[in-house]
Order: C-alpha cells, then structure tokens, then sequence
C-alpha cells in the first residue's frame, strides 16, 4: 500500500481508503450480517487501508464502524465523517441547522463510533450559495470542538451533483484557506473539471483531498458507458471517430492495467494533489483488486495525453 500525507494534517494515509457511502453503505444495501461486516472493516485494515470515510447520512455506517473497530488501536486507522445527514438545500439553508446543532452531532457521532476523537469532520455537501453563511454560523463553533480536541481537523465534501465545475472547493479555499483543511471532491476521468483549478489550488494551500466517485455507474456498467459515450458523439462533445462505439474506454486495459475501473483508480490517484481515493465495494476480493491498481497509481503517457486530450477540455459533464 502507498501513503501520502493528507494535506498539511500531517496525518499519512493510505493511497486507497474505504468509503461507506455509495450504492454499498458497508453492505447495509445488500443484508451483510453484522459478523460480514465486521470482517469487511477488519480485512480493508488488514490490506493497509487506514483511512474510513462515513457520514451520519449513511445507514447505521457510524454504528458499524463503532462495533467493527472494538479492539484495534486508535492510532493506526484515521476517521473522517460528514454532517448533516443531507446536503443543506440551497434554498432551505435559513432553516436547517443551528450552530448548537454541530456540537451536538459531534457528541452523537463520537458515541456512534465508539471514540474520544474524530480525524476529519467534514460539512457534508458545501454549496457556494450559502457558503457565507454557513462560515459566519459555524466558524466559532468549529474552534471550540477543536480545542476540546473532540475534531482534529476541518472539511467539507463538495455537492457533486449541483456543482460540476467545483465552485465550491475553489472558492473556498480562496477565501477561507486556513479554515479547511480537507477537501472531499469528485475527480474521475470521465469528468476531469477538478484538475483545472480545485486540485492545484488544493496543492497550493496544502489542503488534503479525499477523492470520491472515481469509479461508480458509468464505468462499472458497459452498456451505460456506451450509451454515455454514443450521447457525447452524438452532440459533439467528442469527435465521432475517436473511440470505439462499444467498449469505448477498453484501449486503456494493457501493459498491466487489467479493467476499465483499474485505469478510473489510477486516473483519479495520478494528480499529486489527492492523498486518498475511496473505494465503497462490500467485497473483499474487489477491494484488493482497487488496491492493486494503486500500488502504481499512473497510466501510460500516452494513454493519459489521449484521455486529457479527449474529455479534459469539453463541457462532457457525467451527474452521478
């Protein structure tokens, strides 16, 4: 397993983290018994995994965590969760939350996982529409957990879906870069938007990325892909002639890149501004092969000019 440092933290975490979001939700989503579940949390640190991404959001993933980690030294795996349990809505911001409200969902999620401390706490789904806000509410009370020493470090994920271009991120961390500490963005080969401005402006202020979504529906299902693919051809996104009409994305499986979704690892870990990308799969087996494609997270030259060439500059935008 490769480490890198997550940001300025200075907490070295693992290439390759585990995420209990997603379709999976540590196989909430598909009648995992809780001794699996266990086994699951159990073998992804035996693996050299340390970092666990969870959410208040997500099931009872806090609780399973919580249970799963009884016994296993506090230092060697780090935590990062999000509140609230939704994106705030932009349009319902006013009404959401109060600051007294965070406090509480750290002391809820502390207890949920069984610790004194949380590595990361993350605002979950930050938009630019109501960032102002949500600094002016929650920054004094983000210091305080702090010095109580209940949340090491600060972040946000970004709104994915509502924000492709990463307005959030970017804006963020021009305005208020001491203030976050961890970023968790989208960034995958399909949609490159992060490595235009978020991923380098997170490199200049030392700010550490989870990335999230590197692969998920697009790329682990091949007739979806095709149709992704035949759409963008279709309206001009990309040159008809480009790639192939079926298995559009298959020239990058050679030279030791095994699959379509172990070229996605390797895309999404290749910027040296990300210090970790979440896999979510309930399976051990997948898991190891996630693994294995960071042990050398970089593609051929080529095939990364070809990939930049191809979607880095279009407005091919993949909501997912």
């Amino acid at each position: 397993m490769l480490y890198r440092q997550l940001g300025n933290t200075g907490v070295r975490v693992s290439l390759a983290s585990y995420g209990t979001g997603g379709a999976r939700q540590l196989g909430q989503n598909s009648g995992m018994s809780s001794e699996e579940q266990d086994r699951l949390i159990r073998g992804a640190l035996d693996m050299g995994i340390n970092l666990i991404d969870s959410s208040a959001g997500y099931g009872n993933a806090e609780e399973i965590l919580g249970r799963a980690l009884i016994g296993i030294p506090r230092d060697s795996y780090v935590i990062a969760t999000k509140w609230p349990q939704e994106n705030f809505a932009p349009d319902g911001f006013e009404i959401a939350q109060e600051p007294g409200d965070l406090t509480e969902a750290v002391d809820g999620a502390l207890q949920r996982l069984k610790t004194d401390y949380i590595d990361v706490m993350q605002f979950h789904g930050l938009h630019v529409s109501y960032y102002a806000e949500l600094v002016d509410r929650y920054a004094p009370v983000m210091s305080e957990i702090t010095r109580s020493g209940k949340v090491r470090h600060w972040g946000f994920s970004e709104w994915a879906r509502q924000d492709p271009w990463h307005d959030a991120v970017v804006h963020a961390l021009k305005t208020d870069p001491e203030l976050w500490e961890v970023v968790m963005l989208k960034h995958n080969m399909l949609s490159q938007s992060a490595a235009k401005e978020a991923l380098p402006l997170a490199a200049e202020t030392g700010t550490g990325v989870i990335v999230m979504a590197a692969v998920r529906t697009y790329i682990s299902h091949e007739d979806r892909l095709r149709e992704l693919f035949a759409g963008w051809k279709r309206d001009g996104v990309i040159p008809a002639d480009s790639v192939p009409d079926d298995r559009p994305l298959d020239w990058l499986v050679h030279d030791g890149v095994d699959s379509v979704a172990s070229a996605a690892y390797k895309y999404a870990a290749s910027n040296p501004a990300v210090s970790t990308v979440l896999s979510g799969t309930s399976n051990l087996k997948h898991l190891e092969s996630n693994i294995s494609a960071l042990e050398d997270p970089s593609l051929p030259e080529a095939d990364m000019r070809r990939l930049v060439d191809l979607l880095g500059d279009t407005e091919a935008v993949v909501a997912e």
